[in-house]
């Protein structure tokens, strides 16, 4: 027996650090704009209440939710102009978040303010700006828009909202996480690369899929801007017709170990089909990518967490994308600047099969 093979190995000891006491900077979707409007809405995001509503200017703000004054929950209020009042109290709170009305006071106190979050409306979706610091938004962070939503050609979102209970970096893992795709989704990849540039993070792969690309190709470009909002654009076959569709996957933290997450599917209508015809292949079509997602969430719902995972060859890129997530939960200044050059991440297959 030769000397290497009588050293007794060591069990590898699974690592899972203490979670970070903040959340990511970033913008966060909160859903279909079109479900805000001047009733508020009660929000337990990032630890703690918030509310939302949608003022006489047409626009959504995002308060803090609780009261200062006494504690009471402001969801529970109405909404006056652009401002929403206190069911408890009466106290009334702008959209900047000062206190414009105390209706039994002479002098509002100069420390009546409450936290407001900046909002934009982009493809359909609300979204909200989330910085620990309190900074503006980042200009160049801004969700782009995807011309394809505003079409008469496609079909509009079909939008799905569930809780996961465990942290939100393990829904972040699958953009470099190439090696699931075959046992969980059965779809064997034969291109898989990671693409990262400041606050982006691109997985294009191509390959096929029992589920969403039949006998064909299923092919994928998926981009996440910032730590939460990720969009796709993949091509695959149902029922032997070619489809385009635009996937959504979006969360927001509830705590450092809950997240909601809204998955959302728009289809490229087919030419030459009816209105009906279309209805009912975007719906099968939408029904298989909820099927395929749901395989993931049943994952996420059953593992621990692994800090120190023990990686090989074939594995895409896990370290690096947990080194691009991590500037979201550090201040502006510390950002590393090594994600200002675009670099590429091929995963060789040809290894793979060797």
């Amino acid at each position: 027996m030769s000397e290497l093979a009588q050293v007794k190995r060591q069990p590898h000891i699974i690592q899972a650090e203490e979670l970070p006491d903040r959340f990511g900077r970033g913008w966060y979707c909160l859903g279909l704009a079109s479900e805000y409007d001047e009733k508020p809405v009660k929000l337990d995001y990032f630890g703690t209440r918030l509310v939302a509503y949608r003022g006489e200017d047409g626009e959504v703000h995002v308060l803090d939710g609780y009261c200062p004054h006494m504690g009471a929950d402001l969801s529970e209020g109405c909404v006056e102009g652009n401002s929403v009042r206190c069911p408890f109290h009466g106290w009334r709170w702008g959209a900047d978040g000062v206190c414009d009305d105390i209706p039994y006071a002479k002098r509002i106190p100069p420390k009546a303010v409450i936290r407001s979050y900046p909002t934009l409306e982009e493809n359909h979706l609300l979204f909200m700006w989330y910085d620990p610091e309190g900074g503006e938004p980042i200009a160049e962070q801004r969700p782009p828009r995807i011309d394809d939503l505003f079409s008469p050609e496609w079909t509009t979102w079909q939008m799905d909202l569930m809780t996961i209970n465990t942290n939100s970096r393990e829904l972040i893992d699958n953009m470099a996480d190439v090696a699931h795709f075959a046992p969980v989704h059965g779809a064997p990849i034969n291109e898989f690369k990671n693409i990262v540039h400041k606050h982006t993070y691109q997985q294009v792969l191509k390959g096929g899929s029992e589920r969403l690309a039949e006998d064909g190709e299923l092919t994928s470009v998926a981009t996440y801007y910032g730590p939460a909002y990720m969009t796709t654009y993949m091509t695959g076959q149902v029922e032997g017709v070619f489809v385009e569709s635009r996937l959504l996957v979006t969360h927001v933290p509830k705590t450092h170990n809950s997240f909601d997450l809204r998955f959302g599917v728009a289809v490229k209508k087919m030419a030459g089909m009816s209105d009906e015809e279309n209805r009912e292949m975007a719906k099968l079509y939408t029904q298989q990518n909820r099927e395929a997602f749901f395989q993931d969430v049943h994952i996420w719902h059953t593992k621990t967490r692994v800090d120190n995972p023990v990686l090989c060859d074939g594995d895409g890129p896990v370290n690096r994308l947990r080194q691009w997530y991590k500037q979201f939960f550090v201040d502006r200044d510390e950002v590393p600047s090594t994600f200002d050059e675009r670099k590429e991440y091929v995963v060789d297959y040809h290894l793979r099969s060797a």
